[in-house]
């Protein structure tokens, strides 16, 4: 009872009072970013403007911390900083302006110093916080997110620069997407054959939506910049999961933010779902593949309905109180 009070009061500080928070970054409004090219690196594919130019909390060296209040506080959060750094890669490549390569190779620097061997021998970035999930996990802990998009920002490091560590931190990243869950890796294979990039490492895998979307862009990238056939084996067969899978995480009148195993669904907030559409719009600019574009026009539909708007909302705080 005592941790439930406490969650509740950390998100109550984060989510309806003033103060700065976590969301302060996160929830910016999710767009594609139509610089992007598909067939080489460039601009990444959603701007991250906001979150290039977030100040709420810099560490001395100007590196962004999140403060999620309560017992968890202010922290470092590896996706944060990669994102951070490709938000200003973005605004780099637009405008030329050299203090916002200076941040992005901030970035870019924090990820190569930050990469470590989990207790399996695997590279990963750990968050050194513990989370309220479903499951709490407990610090430290890795995600499929976080070596995606911290791959994503040092292999535009290494174009950028020719700085060799970028590319061996890139490499060491990778080889986690080799490597199963029950081996510390970020991958799961299901009883169908089909390749989940997990967000979270909880048994039984909860599939959560977004967090497969980033990781696989890391993946392309990889791919795109190496040639690296592993790449895009794991690519194709991310792809494949989706296609065949997409169908589940739709509602009728909202998308789900993961397969979360409970009687309620766990529904995607009014952001995640905003955040899916633009993924699936991005999916179908890299693949060609009708079905991304149709699950995008479904779901957006879905966001212009007022009652399922509302009803997706009500739905998420039940979910919330029964399960968190």
């Amino acid at each position: 009872m005592i941790k439930k009070l406490n969650y509740l009061r950390r998100i109550f500080k984060a989510y309806l009072s003033r103060e700065e928070s976590q969301l302060t970054f996160w929830h910016g409004t999710p767009e594609v970013n139509f610089d992007s090219v598909y067939d080489k690196i460039g601009p990444y594919y959603m701007p991250f403007s906001s979150k290039a130019d977030y100040a709420a909390h810099l560490d001395e060296n100007g590196i962004p911390m999140l403060d999620y209040h309560g017992a968890v506080g202010l922290q470092y959060n590896p996706i944060a900083i990669a994102q951070f750094g490709l938000g200003n890669y973005n605004l780099f490549t637009k405008t030329g302006e050299t203090s916002r390569l200076d941040l992005f190779i901030l970035a870019a620097d924090w990820l190569v110093a930050n990469l470590e061997q989990n207790q399996d021998g695997v590279w990963v970035w750990n968050h050194y916080f513990d989370w309220e999930y479903r499951d709490t996990l407990y610090s430290p802990w890795y995600s499929a997110l976080s070596q995606g998009q911290g791959i994503s920002c040092l292999i535009r490091a290494h174009q950028e620069t020719g700085n060799e560590n970028y590319l061996a931190a890139a490499n060491n990243a990778f080889d986690s997407f080799l490597v199963q869950l029950d081996q510390g890796g970020v991958t799961y294979q299901d009883p169908k054959g089909y390749f989940w990039l997990e967000e979270t490492i909880v048994d039984p895998p909860t599939h959560i939506l977004n967090g497969f979307f980033w990781a696989i862009w890391g993946i392309y990238d990889y791919y795109i910049y190496t040639s690296d056939p592993r790449a895009k084996d794991l690519f194709d067969k991310g792809v494949k999961t989706l296609v065949a899978n997409l169908p589940g995480y739709d509602t009728g009148f909202w998308s789900l933010y993961e397969k979360s195993g409970t009687r309620m669904f766990m529904l995607a907030s009014p952001f995640y779902h905003q955040l899916h559409i633009v993924q699936l719009e991005v999916m179908h600019r890299i693949t060609g593949i009708d079905v991304f574009m149709q699950f995008k026009d479904q779901w957006q539909s879905y966001r212009e309905k007022r009652l399922f708007r509302y009803y997706a909302l009500i739905y998420k705080v039940i979910f919330k109180i029964f399960y968190y």
